[in-house]
């Protein structure tokens, strides 16, 4: 589904990203943890088509990111740390502003079966620009969705949301997965992580420092093996 060889990112004179070697299967659900500074979200800027790598190979079921990048982004569904969302539209406008841009067939009727998964059916007319960081994020969430894509890049997903929201998130990447789904999620919760993910992905210095998969949402796993890279704590 996605292979990266060699991939390095240089901006400033420093190297951020660091050779890094990955290969990720159609519908595997991987969280992404590192400190901060460690290259987890100019990753997922990189396979987004948003900032160049400066060496490296990707390829996005069998595209290759550089040369086909038009056909690639065309697969991927982007939450980044801003929403996206035009603050002025109601969230049925904007779901189907980008629906739209997606080519999205009957798309009315899909952004507003999106706006009630995400809870906000109460809300579909009012301006975003009315919203709390927490029900912005759930419009996100429908926008990035909003054309079924092949794979989810969520940087952060979870920050901001209350309990309910979270909840909500889960279970959109769970269903996802279900429809054979991919998804790449920059976090530190790593609750969250052990919780909908099946593989950790650790980052550090801008290097993949460990690569495991975890059962039965093992939280205990992934704090140790965190503590342990990152945090030296043996």
């Amino acid at each position: 589904m996605i292979e990266i060889k060699k991939l390095t990112k240089q901006a400033d004179n420093k190297l951020i990203l660091r050779g890094i070697d990955l290969s990720i299967t159609q519908g595997e659900t991987v969280a992404i943890l590192g400190p901060n500074g460690a290259g987890k979200s100019t990753l997922l800027k990189v396979l987004a088509t948003l900032i160049k790598p400066t060496s490296g190979l990707v390829k996005v079921n069998g595209l290759d990111l550089k040369k086909d990048h038009i056909e690639v982004k065309k697969m991927f569904g982007y939450l980044p740390h801003s929403s996206l969302l035009y603050d002025h539209y109601t969230p049925l406008e904007n779901l189907v502003f980008f629906g739209n841009l997606y080519g999205v067939k009957d798309v009315e009727n899909r952004a507003r079966k999106l706006v009630n998964e995400v809870g906000l059916s109460f809300f579909i007319n009012e301006p975003v620009k009315n919203f709390s960081r927490g029900m912005i994020q759930r419009i996100a969430i429908a926008r990035a969705i909003i054309h079924e894509p092949k794979i989810m890049l969520l940087d952060e997903p979870h920050t901001g949301l209350d309990q309910g929201a979270i909840t909500i998130l889960n279970n959109v990447v769970l269903s996802m997965k279900e429809k054979g789904c991919t998804t790449l999620m920059v976090t530190h919760d790593f609750k969250q992580a052990a919780a909908i993910c099946d593989r950790i992905i650790i980052v550090k210095y801008g290097k993949i420092a460990d690569d495991f998969k975890i059962n039965s949402q093992s939280l205990s796993l992934v704090s140790e093996k965190y503590q342990v890279l990152v945090e030296g704590v043996s």
